[in-house]
């Protein structure tokens, strides 16, 4: 592999990548495709929806690309919901074909199994353009810095950069500030860190903040709601 990264296997034998120079996984060690599901998945699309029964198209932003999991995992919540999304992810190391291709989440679900050739196509499609995937899922792309980003109007948001300890300058209250002045009233943000000051920095922008549990391997994790709707 020409990045400075190597494929692991988790505990719930999903896989996940090492970056060598940070010393960080892309995901939890306890289980890669667990974690997403607890902490994108239930504490994020499917609270959005039960407090938002009727409130099409949903937008949806997402700070880290990496290995295409969430994405891939909300396009699937979309077909099967039938749901509309708009989907709008940053990443500014993309990986190369030679690594994501032997990434082995679509055969974590036989449920979900026929939807492979999207995980595929996520990573496969152009950079900073956009345009529909399936029948419900709207899909951008950029390959941007935070600080640098354009952001749209968003619904939910999945903060899932490195830890804080390992990128602390995307987890700046700036950083944090840009992000939820971009979500709409009534917006969820969800992250699968715990860190009190990432809270703090949460309230101190106006947000509701909770502390629900955390997926394997974590007591905690985070969600905040803007108010209104």
């Amino acid at each position: 592999m020409s990045e400075k990264v190597k494929i692991i296997t988790t505990e719930d034998g999903s896989h996940s990548l090492f970056h060598e120079d940070l010393k960080e996984t892309y995901h939890s060690f306890h289980g890669a495709y667990r974690e997403s599901l607890h902490v994108f998945l239930l504490y994020g699309l499917d609270s959005w929806l039960a407090n938002n029964p009727n409130r099409y198209p949903l937008r949806v932003f997402e700070v880290g690309f990496g290995t295409g999991l969430n994405a891939w995992l909300t396009l699937v919540w979309a077909e099967q919901y039938q749901i509309p999304v708009l989907y709008h992810t940053i990443e500014p190391f993309p990986l190369s074909e030679e690594v994501y291709s032997q990434l082995n989440f679509i055969h974590q679900n036989d449920a979900i199994w026929h939807y492979h050739k999207y995980f595929e196509a996520l990573h496969k499609a152009p950079w900073n353009e956009g345009g529909p995937l399936s029948e419900y899922f709207n899909f951008k792309k950029d390959q941007v810095s935070l600080e640098e980003a354009q952001l749209y109007p968003s619904d939910v948001v999945f903060f899932d950069a490195f830890a804080p300890s390992k990128q602390p300058e995307l987890w700046e209250k700036n950083m944090l500030e840009k992000v939820t002045k971009s979500m709409r009233p009534g917006g969820l943000f969800t992250t699968y860190s715990a860190k009190g000051q990432l809270k703090r920095d949460l309230r101190d922008l106006g947000l509701e903040v909770e502390s629900p549990p955390g997926p394997p391997g974590k007591k905690e994790m985070t969600r905040a709601w803007k108010p209104g709707q």
